[in-house]
C-alpha cells in the first residue's frame, strides 16, 4: 500500500532545474533508497516528500492526501508528529546535551521534562551511547553525534524517517555502525524510510533503490528502481 508518493515533481532554483518531474511511490514501512550522481535532485526529492520544500509544480500525497498545498505551519506540525528526518552533519544543538538534544522534539510536541527526558535515555541507550547522555556534542566523536541525531529522528516514533546521507560525514566503520542500528531499529517499528545515498554499499541496505539523473528517475539501466538483491531484511 503506498503511504507516501510524488507525483510529476518539479522543482527548481532560480533557473537552476532540480527535479524534472518525478514520480515515486514509497510504501508503508519500506526501506528505499534514492541514489544517483551529485547534482541530480536526491535531496531536493526527499525535501519535497517531507515538506521542507514545496514543489514548483506536481504533487506530493501522505496516505492519499495532497500535503504540497498545506501550509508552512502544517507540514511543520506533520514533521514533529508523523516525519522524522536525519541530516548528514546531525545538525544537533551544540549548546545541549545529547539527551537535552533527543528529548528536544517531544518538549516542542508539548510533553513534559521528565517523560521526555526518559524518553530520550531509552533511545540513547537504543542506538547504544548512553554513556554520553550529559556530554554536549562538541565532546563527542562523529559516530556518537550521529547516533545520537539519529536518536532525536526516532524518539517521536514517526510513520517515516527521511536521512539525507546519514552517513556521509562518518568513516566506513562508524557509518556502517550507524545504519545497521537505524535499519534495525526502523524494522522493529515498522518506520517506512527515505534514505539519500551515493554509496552503494549504503544503498545496500534499503529493500528498494530509486536512482534518480537530471533530474528524473533512471529506467535505463538493470535494477533501477527494482528490490535490491542484496537488501537487509
Amino acid at each position: 500500500m503506498t503511504q507516501l508518493a510524488a507525483r510529476g515533481v518539479v522543482k527548481a532554483y532560480g533557473r537552476t532545474p532540480a527535479l524534472a518531474g518525478v514520480t515515486v511511490d514509497v510504501a508503508e514501512g519500506e526501506i528505499v533508497a534514492v541514489t544517483g550522481p551529485s547534482g541530480c535532485g536526491k535531496s531536493t526529492l526527499l525535501h519535497c516528500l517531507a515538506g521542507i520544500l514545496r514543489p514548483d509544480a506536481g504533487e506530493v500525497t501522505w496516505r492519499g492526501e495532497r500535503i504540497d498545498t498545506w501550509s508552512e505551519g502544517a507540514r511543520s506540525r506533520l514533521r514533529r508528529t508523523e516525519f522524522g528526518v536525519l541530516f548528514q552533519f546531525g545538525q544537533l544543538v551544540a549548546e545541549l546535551t545529547a539527551a537535552e538534544n533527543v528529548a528536544l522534539p517531544l518538549l516542542l510536541a508539548g510533553t513534559g521534562r521528565r517523560v521526555a527526558r526518559t524518553a530520550a535515555l531509552t533511545w540513547l541507550e537504543r542506538l547504544g551511547v548512553a554513556d554520553v547522555a550529559d556530554v554536549r556534542p562538541g565532546e563527542m566523536s562523529g559516530g556518537q553525534q550521529q547516533r545520537c541525531a539519529t536518536a532525536r529522528a526516532l524518539v517521536t516514533e514517526p510513520r517515516v524517517l527521511f536521512a539525507d546521507e546519514p552517513t556521509g560525514a562518518l568513516d566506513t566503520l562508524a557509518g556502517e555502525q550507524v545504519l545497521t542500528q537505524l535499519v534495525r531499529l526502523a524494522r522493529e517499528q515498522r518506520t517506512t524510510v527515505v534514505l539519500v545515498t551515493h554509496e552503494p554499499r549504503i544503498a545496500a541496505y534499503a529493500d528498494r533503490e530509486v536512482v534518480l539523473r537530471d533530474g528524473l528517475v533512471d529506467h535505463t539501466g538493470l535494477g533501477l528502481d527494482l528490490p535490491l538483491a542484496g537488501g537487509h531484511r
